[in-house]
């Protein structure tokens, strides 16, 4: 009589938490109809049914609702054993990461490296967002890991401090004015780039300006941080970013700090996951992210 097997019961557990088949072949790096078979499969070997599915729903069964929290026994009994094993080239699979444009510029590189050396087998599927869309990600479990910038609405049963990074004015040197401490009206005379609507930068950087209506101010909000430096570096305006993310520039000539006397709060970072239900390998990418981040911020 054939076993129910791991990929089974990874099936099983994946389309019970994500409720489609969908989402859990794109979270197992498989096909749809890979889960279906793995799924048929086990109620056959079982002789349950374990889901109800129609119109694209997926409901467990009472009996499948009783069997899940064993099925997830097995999956991190499995995961403890490979853990005592010693060697994390045995953990196979695919991690997805969410970071913020931040920590793209500063140390995900050093980061990414670390991944590779310490889990070789595991892959990287980046995504590259905003930090409450990477928080929607992480709840709705699209995301398995997310670098962030808070505050945050809802707490994470996994989580690890990355540091606080602070927040600096800068412009390009053409604009004459690094030199002198600046008012908000010296600013102004050029447009503010700034992160996107709704971040805390740019909740504080909009309340600060409503503490002068005297002065006429043209903020220029982006998701785009990338896009944001460059537009700066350009002329095209002043900007307050991480001090990490512009670091590079500074250093290159191509911008300079501004002396302006207030900026919004530094932007504190963590790494956010399940640690519930994610196996060992993202519980120690996000140790490995507070390891980086630590050895970034002393080098700065």
């Amino acid at each position: 009589m054939a076993q129910v097997n791991l990929k089974q019961l990874e099936a099983f557990v994946q389309v019970a938490d994500l409720g489609s088949f969908r989402r859990a072949a794109e979270k197992l790096h498989t096909t749809q109809p890979n889960i279906s078979t793995r799924i048929s499969g086990l109620e056959t070997q079982l002789g349950v049914k374990l889901m109800d599915r129609d119109a694209g729903s997926v409901r467990l069964t009472p009996k499948g609702a009783e069997l899940l929290p064993y099925a997830r026994q097995v999956i991190r009994s499995h995961d403890e054993f490979l853990v005592a094993a010693g060697d994390d080239a045995l953990f196979e699979g695919v991690l997805r990461l969410g970071v913020t444009e931040m920590v793209v510029h500063s140390w995900l590189g050093a980061y990414l490296s670390g991944l590779k050396d310490r889990f070789p087998n595991i892959d990287i599927d980046l995504t590259v967002d905003v930090s409450a869309n990477l928080s929607d990600a992480l709840f709705s479990r699209s995301i398995d890991l997310a670098l962030q910038s808070g505050p945050f609405s809802r707490q994470t049963s996994g989580a690890i401090e990355l540091g606080s990074f602070p927040m600096i004015w800068v412009g390009a040197p053409d604009l004459g004015i690094g030199q002198r401490v600046l008012s908000l009206r010296d600013l102004a005379a050029n447009p503010i780039l700034t992160h996107a609507r709704g971040t805390l930068p740019f909740e504080q950087l909009k309340d600060h300006i409503a503490a002068a209506p005297d002065v006429s101010v043209r903020l220029v909000p982006s998701t785009n941080m990338s896009a944001c430096i460059q537009m700066t570096v350009e002329g095209l305006g002043v900007a307050c970013l991480p001090e990490v993310m512009v670091r590079k520039e500074i250093v290159a000539g191509d911008l300079v700090p501004l002396r302006y006397l207030w900026c919004p709060d530094e932007l504190s970072f963590q790494a956010r996951y399940d640690a519930d239900a994610s196996p060992h390998y993202v519980a120690e990418a996000a140790a490995l992210a507070g390891q980086v981040s630590d050895g970034d911020l002393s080098a700065g």
